[in-house]
């Protein structure tokens, strides 16, 4: 049996989406405007911890990994999201706020990144005539001597949202859940 969906979740889920895109892309507007392709801030802290802007294309995606398949990771990126509204809306996940929330920074990340995987961000290389298929990333944060990989916002609500998720799996299933799941096997 599938969970109620409050008539709140729509609009809950849709601002959060629109939030976290918003945030994405006017942060990488904003860093790429003021610094340029490959350009470099001044530390804005400067010690142990050290972060400081630093405007640079990724081609691939996690840490970098499958430089030049940004077509893949687009259509991976349409599916997601065509994915999660199912799950929420078709499937009933957005029962849980939690969820709806975590699916939503998920949603806002992955549109902040498809849209410059699909090059509609108008950054152009020195060495190209069109624009890069390629995510735009600025914060670059240092630990000690560990050089973390640069990032943007759209990938930090994704993170978030997969924390939140993960949390989520963690916690007990409630036990009329568990019995109607064993009845509905009979």
């Amino acid at each position: 049996m599938k969970p109620t969906v409050p008539g709140n979740r729509i609009p809950v889920y849709a601002a959060i989406t629109i939030l976290a895109l918003t945030a994405d892309l006017g942060s990488k507007e904003w860093a790429f405007r003021s610094l340029g392709l490959h350009g470099h801030s001044r530390m804005l802290i400067d010690s142990w911890l050290k972060f400081d802007l630093l405007t640079n294309l990724n081609y691939g995606a996690l840490w970098g990994v499958g430089q030049g398949l940004a077509p893949v990771f687009a259509g991976l990126s349409i599916g997601a999201f065509v994915g999660v509204i199912y799950w929420l809306f078709f499937c009933g996940a957005a029962s849980s706020l939690w969820t709806t929330v975590a699916l939503a920074l998920v949603s806002g990340g992955t549109l902040g990144n498809l849209y410059d995987r699909l090059g509609l961000h108008g950054v152009t290389p020195p060495d190209a005539t069109t624009p890069a298929l390629a995510v735009r990333d600025f914060l670059h944060f240092q630990f000690g001597n560990y050089d973390y990989p640069i990032f943007n916002i759209a990938d930090s609500c994704l993170v978030a949202g997969a924390i939140m998720l993960m949390l989520q799996s963690l916690k007990p299933v409630p036990t009329e859940v568990l019995s109607q799941a064993t009845t509905a096997d009979r």
